[in-house]
Protein backbone atom coordinates (compact mmCIF):
# COMPACT_ATOMS: atom_id res chain seq x y z
CA UNK A 1 0.00 0.00 0.00
CA UNK A 2 1.28 3.44 -0.93
CA UNK A 3 0.15 5.95 1.68
CA UNK A 4 -0.51 9.62 1.02
CA UNK A 5 -1.53 12.48 3.28
CA UNK A 6 -4.85 14.14 2.54
CA UNK A 7 -6.47 17.25 3.96
CA UNK A 8 -10.18 16.61 4.18
CA UNK A 9 -13.36 18.45 5.15
CA UNK A 10 -15.43 15.72 6.82
CA UNK A 11 -19.04 15.91 5.63
CA UNK A 12 -20.30 12.40 6.42
CA UNK A 13 -20.25 10.46 9.68
CA UNK A 14 -22.71 7.60 10.07
CA UNK A 15 -24.09 5.90 13.15
CA UNK A 16 -21.66 3.24 14.48
CA UNK A 17 -22.15 -0.20 13.02
CA UNK A 18 -20.62 -3.53 14.12
CA UNK A 19 -18.56 -5.29 11.47
CA UNK A 20 -17.27 -8.87 11.62
CA UNK A 21 -14.09 -7.82 9.82
CA UNK A 22 -13.29 -4.46 11.42
CA UNK A 23 -15.19 -4.41 14.72
CA UNK A 24 -17.39 -1.39 15.42
CA UNK A 25 -16.84 1.22 12.73
CA UNK A 26 -18.23 4.51 11.47
CA UNK A 27 -18.47 5.25 7.76
CA UNK A 28 -16.84 8.62 7.18
CA UNK A 29 -16.46 10.60 3.99
CA UNK A 30 -15.54 14.07 2.97
CA UNK A 31 -14.02 16.37 0.40
CA UNK A 32 -10.33 16.41 -0.48
CA UNK A 33 -9.48 20.10 -0.14
CA UNK A 34 -6.74 19.89 -2.77
CA UNK A 35 -8.71 18.10 -5.50
CA UNK A 36 -12.33 18.97 -4.52
CA UNK A 37 -13.20 15.29 -4.90
CA UNK A 38 -15.02 12.81 -2.70
CA UNK A 39 -13.04 10.50 -0.41
CA UNK A 40 -14.35 7.67 1.75
CA UNK A 41 -12.31 6.90 4.89
CA UNK A 42 -12.55 3.37 6.27
CA UNK A 43 -12.40 1.76 8.73
CA UNK A 44 -12.85 4.38 11.45
CA UNK A 45 -13.33 2.67 14.84
CA UNK A 46 -14.64 5.91 16.28
CA UNK A 47 -15.14 4.89 19.90
CA UNK A 48 -11.62 3.46 19.95
CA UNK A 49 -10.02 6.74 18.86
CA UNK A 50 -8.18 8.89 21.37
CA UNK A 51 -10.30 11.87 22.36
CA UNK A 52 -8.07 14.35 20.52
CA UNK A 53 -8.64 12.43 17.27
CA UNK A 54 -12.44 12.14 17.60
CA UNK A 55 -13.49 14.59 14.89
CA UNK A 56 -16.94 16.07 14.29
CA UNK A 57 -18.68 16.53 10.98
CA UNK A 58 -17.30 19.60 9.19
CA UNK A 59 -13.96 19.24 10.89
CA UNK A 60 -10.89 19.73 8.70
CA UNK A 61 -8.50 16.83 9.28
CA UNK A 62 -5.30 15.47 7.83
CA UNK A 63 -4.90 11.72 7.52
CA UNK A 64 -2.51 9.22 5.98
CA UNK A 65 -4.41 6.85 3.71
CA UNK A 66 -4.09 4.56 0.71
CA UNK A 67 -6.28 2.82 -1.85
CA UNK A 68 -7.33 -0.54 -0.35
CA UNK A 69 -6.74 -3.77 -2.23
CA UNK A 70 -10.18 -5.14 -1.35
CA UNK A 71 -12.27 -2.11 -2.37
CA UNK A 72 -11.95 -0.89 -5.94
CA UNK A 73 -14.43 1.96 -5.62
CA UNK A 74 -12.42 5.02 -6.71
CA UNK A 75 -13.41 7.16 -3.71
CA UNK A 76 -12.33 4.61 -1.08
CA UNK A 77 -9.20 5.01 1.06
CA UNK A 78 -7.89 2.85 3.88
CA UNK A 79 -6.93 4.97 6.89
CA UNK A 80 -3.99 4.87 9.26
CA UNK A 81 -6.05 5.93 12.26
CA UNK A 82 -2.96 6.94 14.26
CA UNK A 83 -2.26 9.64 11.67
CA UNK A 84 -5.54 11.52 12.17
CA UNK A 85 -5.05 15.18 13.11
CA UNK A 86 -7.87 17.66 13.62
CA UNK A 87 -6.96 21.12 12.30
CA UNK A 88 -10.20 23.04 12.91
CA UNK A 89 -13.98 22.80 12.89
CA UNK A 90 -16.26 24.87 10.63
CA UNK A 91 -19.42 25.70 12.57
CA UNK A 92 -22.46 27.65 11.39
CA UNK A 93 -22.60 30.12 14.28
CA UNK A 94 -19.52 32.32 14.13
CA UNK A 95 -18.23 34.80 11.56
CA UNK A 96 -18.88 33.12 8.20
CA UNK A 97 -21.85 30.97 9.27
CA UNK A 98 -22.63 28.55 6.42
CA UNK A 99 -20.46 30.25 3.84
CA UNK A 100 -17.20 28.36 4.37
CA UNK A 101 -19.03 25.04 4.08
CA UNK A 102 -20.91 26.19 0.98
CA UNK A 103 -17.72 27.41 -0.71
CA UNK A 104 -16.33 23.86 -0.59
CA UNK A 105 -19.43 21.65 -0.78
CA UNK A 106 -20.83 23.39 -3.85
CA UNK A 107 -17.65 22.66 -5.77
CA UNK A 108 -18.89 19.07 -5.91
CA UNK A 109 -21.00 18.15 -8.93
CA UNK A 110 -24.72 18.04 -8.14
CA UNK A 111 -26.41 14.97 -9.59
CA UNK A 112 -29.83 13.36 -9.62
CA UNK A 113 -30.34 9.98 -7.99
CA UNK A 114 -31.26 8.57 -11.39
CA UNK A 115 -27.91 9.82 -12.70
CA UNK A 116 -26.09 8.28 -9.72
CA UNK A 117 -27.50 4.84 -10.53
CA UNK A 118 -26.45 5.22 -14.16
CA UNK A 119 -22.93 6.29 -13.21
CA UNK A 120 -22.63 3.52 -10.67
CA UNK A 121 -23.02 1.05 -13.52
CA UNK A 122 -20.68 2.91 -15.86
CA UNK A 123 -17.96 4.23 -13.49
CA UNK A 124 -18.51 2.37 -10.19
CA UNK A 125 -19.57 5.70 -8.64
CA UNK A 126 -20.16 5.21 -4.92
CA UNK A 127 -20.46 8.70 -3.40
CA UNK A 128 -22.39 11.68 -4.66
CA UNK A 129 -24.33 14.79 -3.76
CA UNK A 130 -27.87 15.00 -5.13
CA UNK A 131 -30.67 17.55 -5.15
CA UNK A 132 -33.99 15.89 -4.20
CA UNK A 133 -37.53 17.21 -4.60
CA UNK A 134 -40.94 16.11 -3.24
CA UNK A 135 -39.31 14.77 -0.09
CA UNK A 136 -41.19 12.72 2.50
CA UNK A 137 -40.06 10.84 5.61
CA UNK A 138 -40.96 7.43 7.01
CA UNK A 139 -39.79 4.92 9.59
CA UNK A 140 -39.99 1.17 10.03
CA UNK A 141 -39.24 -1.04 13.02
CA UNK A 142 -36.10 -3.13 12.68
CA UNK A 143 -36.53 -6.85 12.18
CA UNK A 144 -35.39 -9.44 14.73
CA UNK A 145 -32.93 -10.75 12.11
CA UNK A 146 -31.19 -7.37 11.99
CA UNK A 147 -30.89 -7.34 15.79
CA UNK A 148 -29.49 -10.88 15.95
CA UNK A 149 -26.87 -10.12 13.28
CA UNK A 150 -25.74 -7.06 15.22
CA UNK A 151 -25.44 -8.99 18.50
CA UNK A 152 -23.42 -11.70 16.76
CA UNK A 153 -20.87 -9.12 15.58
CA UNK A 154 -20.41 -7.70 19.08
CA UNK A 155 -20.03 -11.16 20.60
CA UNK A 156 -17.02 -11.98 18.41
CA UNK A 157 -14.96 -8.81 18.97
CA UNK A 158 -11.39 -9.77 19.83
CA UNK A 159 -9.49 -9.06 23.02
CA UNK A 160 -7.50 -6.47 21.03
CA UNK A 161 -10.53 -4.18 20.83
CA UNK A 162 -11.01 -1.60 23.58
CA UNK A 163 -13.59 -2.87 26.11
CA UNK A 164 -16.91 -1.14 25.44
CA UNK A 165 -20.57 -1.87 25.74
CA UNK A 166 -22.44 -2.28 22.46
CA UNK A 167 -23.64 1.12 21.32
CA UNK A 168 -27.35 1.51 21.81
CA UNK A 169 -29.33 -0.02 19.00
CA UNK A 170 -31.76 2.24 17.19
CA UNK A 171 -34.97 0.21 17.02
CA UNK A 172 -36.15 1.83 13.79
CA UNK A 173 -34.91 2.35 10.27
CA UNK A 174 -35.58 5.80 8.84
CA UNK A 175 -36.08 6.68 5.18
CA UNK A 176 -36.41 9.58 2.81
CA UNK A 177 -38.67 9.21 -0.21
CA UNK A 178 -38.08 11.72 -2.99
CA UNK A 179 -37.97 12.39 -6.71
CA UNK A 180 -35.23 13.74 -8.94
CA UNK A 181 -35.15 17.26 -10.31
CA UNK A 182 -35.07 17.43 -14.12
CA UNK A 183 -35.61 13.68 -14.53
CA UNK A 184 -39.08 13.39 -16.10
CA UNK A 185 -39.00 9.58 -16.05
CA UNK A 186 -38.15 9.38 -12.34
CA UNK A 187 -40.81 7.40 -10.49
CA UNK A 188 -39.28 8.09 -7.04
CA UNK A 189 -36.55 6.76 -4.74
CA UNK A 190 -36.56 5.44 -1.18
CA UNK A 191 -33.22 5.54 0.67
CA UNK A 192 -32.48 4.71 4.29
CA UNK A 193 -30.92 7.45 6.45
CA UNK A 194 -27.82 6.36 8.35
CA UNK A 195 -26.49 9.76 9.43
CA UNK A 196 -24.93 9.88 12.91
CA UNK A 197 -27.30 12.73 13.77
CA UNK A 198 -30.52 10.73 13.44
CA UNK A 199 -29.19 8.07 15.79
CA UNK A 200 -28.05 10.74 18.24
CA UNK A 201 -31.46 12.43 18.08
CA UNK A 202 -33.20 9.12 18.82
CA UNK A 203 -31.04 8.61 21.90
CA UNK A 204 -31.51 12.22 23.08
CA UNK A 205 -35.29 12.15 22.79
CA UNK A 206 -35.88 8.61 24.00
CA UNK A 207 -36.01 9.50 27.72
CA UNK A 208 -37.74 12.82 27.19
CA UNK A 209 -40.78 11.46 25.38
CA UNK A 210 -43.75 9.92 27.14
CA UNK A 211 -44.38 7.36 24.42
CA UNK A 212 -42.84 5.72 21.39
CA UNK A 213 -45.40 7.55 19.23
CA UNK A 214 -44.24 10.93 20.54
CA UNK A 215 -40.58 9.96 20.02
CA UNK A 216 -41.14 9.04 16.37
CA UNK A 217 -43.23 12.15 15.75
CA UNK A 218 -40.47 14.41 17.07
CA UNK A 219 -37.83 12.65 14.96
CA UNK A 220 -40.01 13.02 11.88
CA UNK A 221 -40.66 16.69 12.65
CA UNK A 222 -36.92 17.41 12.93
CA UNK A 223 -35.98 15.58 9.73
CA UNK A 224 -38.82 17.17 7.82
CA UNK A 225 -37.55 20.57 8.96
CA UNK A 226 -34.03 19.69 7.83
CA UNK A 227 -35.31 18.72 4.37
CA UNK A 228 -37.80 21.59 3.90
CA UNK A 229 -36.94 22.76 0.39
CA UNK A 230 -39.08 25.89 0.80
CA UNK A 231 -36.69 27.24 3.43
CA UNK A 232 -33.45 25.39 2.80
CA UNK A 233 -31.17 24.60 -0.12
CA UNK A 234 -31.46 20.84 0.45
CA UNK A 235 -28.92 18.33 -0.87
CA UNK A 236 -28.38 14.72 0.16
CA UNK A 237 -25.00 13.03 0.48
CA UNK A 238 -25.53 9.48 -0.78
CA UNK A 239 -23.28 6.44 -0.82
CA UNK A 240 -23.47 2.73 -1.52
CA UNK A 241 -22.42 -0.55 0.09
CA UNK A 242 -19.23 -2.27 -1.05
CA UNK A 243 -20.85 -5.72 -1.28
CA UNK A 244 -24.08 -4.45 -2.86
CA UNK A 245 -23.11 -1.63 -5.18
CA UNK A 246 -26.66 -0.84 -6.28
CA UNK A 247 -27.88 -0.11 -2.73
CA UNK A 248 -27.47 3.56 -1.85
CA UNK A 249 -28.26 5.32 1.42
CA UNK A 250 -28.60 8.90 2.61
CA UNK A 251 -25.35 9.46 4.52
CA UNK A 252 -26.18 13.04 5.46
CA UNK A 253 -28.07 16.18 4.51
CA UNK A 254 -26.63 19.55 3.53
CA UNK A 255 -29.27 22.19 4.26
CA UNK A 256 -28.04 25.81 4.32
CA UNK A 257 -30.86 28.35 4.67
CA UNK A 258 -31.90 29.88 1.37
CA UNK A 259 -31.42 33.42 2.63
CA UNK A 260 -27.73 32.96 3.50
Amino acid sequence: MQFQTKKILVTVKTYPNPSKKYGETVCCAGIDLETNQWVRLYPIPFRDLDQYKAFKKYSVITVSCSHPRDDKRPESFHVDRDSIKILEHWDTIKDKKWQRRKDVVFKLPVKSMCQVYREQQEKDLSLAMIRPVDISFECKKKSSTDMQSREACYSQFSFLDKPKAPIEVILYDFYYNFKCLNEPDCDSHKLSIIDWEIGALYRTLRDRCSSEKELLEKIEQKWREISDTNKKDVHFYVGNIKRLRDIFMVLGVFYPPKNI
